[in-house]
């Protein structure tokens, strides 16, 4: 089997067996997040719940700080980069800026059910 062949093999495995996670998107105004990086509105930026957090003493060391997600709904997708927490968030569901959540819906609807994954 060449390089090639193996490395696309890989790859493959690797994209079959990510984990999708499915909860409630809302949106936020951001400011300095748990990872200890400010942003706005206008960043596409999300926050995870606990659960997928993690709870590390220092939030700033949170091995999913600056990792990016893919998020689907409304027969719609985008990508955020991790940068916060959300505290009441139930596992899976998820708090992006503005703009994300606008990608996906208006924002007069609030919230909404989506799935979404790690990059």
């Amino acid at each position: 089997m060449s390089a090639l062949t193996k490395f696309l093999v890989a790859v493959a495995v690797s994209a079959s067996t990510a984990v999708a996670f499915t909860g409630d998107m809302t949106f936020y105004t951001p400011g300095l997040g748990a990872c200890g990086r400010f942003n706005t509105e206008q960043d596409p930026v999300v926050a995870l719940s606990p659960a997928e957090y993690g709870n590390d003493p220092n939030p700033n060391n949170s091995p999913v700080c600056g990792r990016w997600i893919t998020i689907h709904g409304n027969g719609r997708t985008t990508a955020a980069q991790v940068v916060d927490k959300c505290p009441s968030c139930a596992s899976g569901s998820i708090d992006v800026s503005p703009v994300i959540f606008d990608d996906i819906a208006p924002l007069d609807v609030g919230r909404i059910q989506v799935t979404w994954e790690f990059q």
